[in-house]
Parts: structure tokens; sequence; C-alpha cells
């Protein structure tokens, strides 16, 4: 399994930085264990620092007026989020809360400006990071407006099987511990729509449904009906 300080390494702050700088800046970092469920901040509080997710899984989520959630991203080991804060220092757009018993590396906003300043590999390694995922929220307000709900099912799970899968001889096990109503919110979907498209998928032979995972039998097919 890999450990703590590989994990780190894939994160978008590291990368670019030698093992001296990589050392130094991890020791500025403290580790905050998080259990399933367990809210680490809310949408609407202050944000201060970054987070790098070491192990387990977290979800990023809205609130709308009526109460409803919707799931903006799950995140895995080696991923980052809550910089955004960083650059526009306003209150968090989002909630994070642990969808698994999570392990996260957190470095504070005052700590990490310093690096920023005098090593502009960090700054764009960052803005790249920021870059990604700015492309990716226009390509789900894409999605949702010219993609069916199949379509986008496909495209997320695979999404989630580029991150969290394991390839065996059975297929592709994607363990991506989240509710049926998690996905849906994922997908930006009702729960009934998605598990209609969930059962088409097994039907036709592409996937094995399991409690929080898929097993992804015909991955060509999936990616066909994503586009």
């Amino acid at each position: 399994m890999e450990g703590a300080e590989g994990v780190l390494r894939r994160a978008p702050l590291f990368e670019g930085l030698d093992d001296e700088s990589a050392r130094a800046l991890r020791r500025q970092m403290s580790e905050v264990p998080l259990a399933r469920g367990e809210h680490l901040f809310l949408e609407g509080q202050d944000g201060d620092r970054l987070y790098v997710v070491l192990d387990g899984k977290i979800k990023l989520t809205r609130a709308a007026a009526d109460g409803r959630e919707n799931l903006l991203s799950v995140i895995g080991p080696g991923e980052m989020f809550g910089e955004l804060s960083l650059f526009d220092p306003r209150p968090r757009t989002s909630s994070a809360s642990a969808v698994t018993d999570a392990r996260l590396a957190a470095l504070a906003h005052d700590a990490l400006r310093p690096w920023l300043l005098e090593r502009p590999e960090v700054s764009m390694h960052m803005l790249q990071a920021l870059a990604r995922r700015l492309r990716r929220a226009n390509d789900v307000t894409a999605d949702l407006v010219f993609t069916d709900v199949p379509g986008r099912v496909a495209k997320n799970l695979l999404d989630l099987a580029e991150r969290f899968g394991e390839q065996d001889r059975d297929g592709l096990h994607v363990h991506h511990d989240l509710t049926q109503e998690e996905l849906a919110q994922l997908v930006g979907a009702s729960r009934e729509t998605v598990n209609k498209a969930l059962a088409d998928f097994a039907a036709r032979g592409w996937l094995q449904i399991s409690a929080r995972s898929v097993l992804i039998l015909d991955a060509d097919r999936l990616r066909r009906r994503a586009r």
C-alpha cells in the first residue's frame, strides 16, 4: 500500500518540488482524521487552510434553498481541496464531509503563501489544478444541458473508475462508497432515474451492481454511451 508521503507527492501542491522542499512543506502540515459521515467544514464558514486526502474519500456538497443537497465531487487519495479560499478569501462555497473513514493532511494558508511567493512553480501547479477544476465544472454544466441521464450515469461511473477502480480478471471493480441517493446527486438526476439507467446497463451485461460499488464488465460500451 502506498504510504502517506507517496500520496502527498501526487497532489498538485507538491508537483515540481524536489525531495528536500517536499519534506520541508510536509513538516508544516498537520493530519486530520475523520470518521465516516463527519463534517470537516460547512458551506459559509471561513476557510483558512487547504487539504490533501491521504486515505479514504471526501465529498463536497452544496445545499439548495429548499434543503436538497447537490453532490459536487468525490475526492480521494492524492487529491486536494479547500484552496479556493486562498485565492479568493471568502466563506467556503461547499461543505466537506467524509464518505468513508478518512485521513487528511492540512496546510494553513498563512504557511502556504511564502511558498507561493518564493517558488513560482508551486503557484503554477496550483493554478493548473484550479484550471482543471474549472474545466470539469464547465463539462458538468454542458452535460446537464446536452446529455441524457443514462449518458451522465455512464460518464460518472467511468470517472469514478478512473480514480478508484481496481482491475482484476472479473472486470473493473469500482468501490465508490456512495449510497444510491449520493450517486443520483452526483449525476444530477432522481434516484429512480439513475437506478433505471443502472438496471438497463446491468441487463445489457455492461456491469454488475453491488452495494456502494459496481463491477464494470464492458468499459467500451459505457464509453460509447457516455458520449
